[in-house]
């Protein structure tokens, strides 16, 4: 049923972002900035020496980064509070200011993984029986940073593969805040157990749809009835923390969609953006958008997120609510069942499962579909990526952890009309490590977060021991085959019950 490509993809520390240096904040947990101190060595120096080392800096670094004077200016401007006699500098001066205050980071330095793939917004000028995509990839640098990156490529006839290169350039794209849901806003709340009279005054002093003005307003007037509402002050502290988990991204036009990187921005994510899981989703009105989970943690806590985008160059990252979304490994369906959105959750970390939403936003308790049953997937079992249509039911590609912690991939196929049953699943992986995927980052692993359908075959992109992104093709037609033929699991009659 599967066939491994010979393609890989491997981490290239040569794909660099400049990002803002400040000294004495590059060590974790570190809070003592060293910027005083050396914002005065480089006032002393004289102009001549200002001249030649700025020269240095543009002649080694400008083909590793496009526009390299407007991202060292840019950097400047973050600390040009701290600069005496800033109006007297010459603009050389503050470029180089800039420089001191940069330093490049290998977003795939640690590794490069978990792959998912949908097909590409543009699908002109190819050939018969050929499809173009966009992947997304996990990128983990320094201190263990998680970032989102992406791949172009096309999926030919058989098991032909063509990947784009990448470009000589990564971005962050420019981020600013975004339009918030009240709804999500009053759910993401309650959840905090934030005091609900004070929630209730300032959701009820919101429009169904606000931006950031309007939340300081709102705020400003609970804080005006702080005397008889105790709670508001946390409540204004916890508002302003959820609206900057909610921001948009969007990225120059000049650049390609594989120079783009998803760079954690909000408070929930500032250590890691984690396994997005892309879906295309075709909406109700019958156009298209992509949609995708990732998982967000800040430090101390995990939680799944969402992006929206419709081209790859504007994205929008929000919060989800609701028991559902919790965890790890949520993943959207392609479209909803019944008028409802729909989604696989691993709210418990082990089991698989399945929740409904009415807005995609607010997620309602999930119900079990697969337990860890069979020996390879014991420990826990998940999702690897969002469901794909078939003419015979939900096909859902599974990961399982079996003894020494080894990561295999399995599936599942879900009912058509009626999702949380259970039709079949194997009773043997699908894939399991070969003995050359056993080494990497994190040993015996294949897993994917994504497969994109083409015809009678399916496209499995996977991380190999969280070393390198490598290839499959599975036949669709004998592995719906073999999940009728192995039935549904055992236990899933036992294990059926809402939560």
């Amino acid at each position: 049923m599967v066939s491994r490509l010979d393609a890989a993809l491997t981490a290239d520390p040569a794909r660099v972002l400049a990002r803002l240096f400040v000294p004495g904040h590059e060590l974790v947990g570190a809070t003592e900035s060293r910027a005083t101190g050396v914002l005065a060595r480089i006032l002393a120096l004289g102009e001549d020496e200002v001249r030649s080392t700025l020269r240095g800096v543009l002649d080694r670094y400008p083909r590793r980064h496009r526009d390299l004077r407007s991202t060292l200016a840019a950097h400047y401007a973050e600390i040009a509070h701290r600069v005496p006699g800033d109006d007297a500098l010459t603009e050389e001066r503050r470029t180089l200011i800039g420089a001191w205050f940069t330093h490049e980071y290998a977003i795939e330095a640690a590794a490069l993984f978990n792959p998912s793939i949908v097909p590409h917004p543009d699908q002109s000028d190819l050939p018969a029986g050929h499809l173009r995509f966009v992947m997304s990839l996990r990128a983990v640098g320094e201190g263990h940073v998680s970032s989102v990156e992406f791949r172009t490529g096309v999926f030919g006839d058989g098991h032909e593969l063509f990947l784009d290169d990448p470009g000589p350039h990564v971005e962050t794209g420019r981020p600013g805040p975004a339009v918030h849901d009240t709804t999500l806003f009053a759910a993401l709340l309650a959840e905090d157990g934030s005091d609900t009279e004070s929630t209730s005054f300032l959701v009820g002093s919101l429009p169904a749809r606000f931006g950031d003005d309007e939340l300081e307003r709102a705020i400003e007037a609970l804080a005006r009835q702080q005397v008889t509402r105790h709670g508001g002050v946390r409540t204004a502290e916890r508002a302003r923390r959820i609206a900057r988990c909610g921001y948009e991204v969007v990225f120059s036009p000049r650049s390609a969609i594989a120079e783009r990187v998803l760079w954690p921005h909000g408070p929930s994510e500032a250590h890691a953006m984690e396994d997005a899981r892309f879906v295309r989703v075709v909406l109700d009105d019958g156009t298209a958008t992509y949609r995708a989970t990732y998982t967000a943690f800040d430090g101390d806590h995990i939680a799944p997120q969402l992006i929206e985008t419709s081209d790859f160059q504007r994205f929008r990252m929000s919060q989800l609510a609701g028991p559902a979304a919790k965890n790890k490994g949520m993943a959207l369906f392609p479209r909803t069942v019944g008028g409802r959105h729909v989604a696989l959750s691993r709210w418990d970390r082990e089991t698989n499962a399945i929740a409904t939403s009415l807005d995609g936003f607010v997620w309602g308790e999930p119900r079990t579909l697969h337990v860890p049953s069979r020996a390879w997937e014991l420990t826990q079992t998940g999702n690897c990526g969002s469901p794909v249509e078939t003419d015979e039911g939900w096909l859902v590609l599974t990961h399982g952890v079996g003894p020494m912690r080894e990561y295999s991939i399995g599936a599942l196929l879900l009912d058509l009309e009626d999702p949380s049953r259970v039709i079949g699943a194997l009773r043997e992986p699908l894939m399991r490590p070969r003995d050359d995927e056993r080494d990497g980052y994190v040993p015996n692993v294949v897993y994917s977060c994504g497969a994109l359908l083409h015809g009678d075959r399916l496209l499995l992109p996977y991380g190999a021991s969280d070393a390198c992104v490598r290839f499959a093709v599975v036949d669709v037609p004998l592995l719906l085959e073999q999940l009728v033929n192995d039935g549904p699991p055992a236990t899933a009659g036992d294990h059926g019950a809402s939560r």
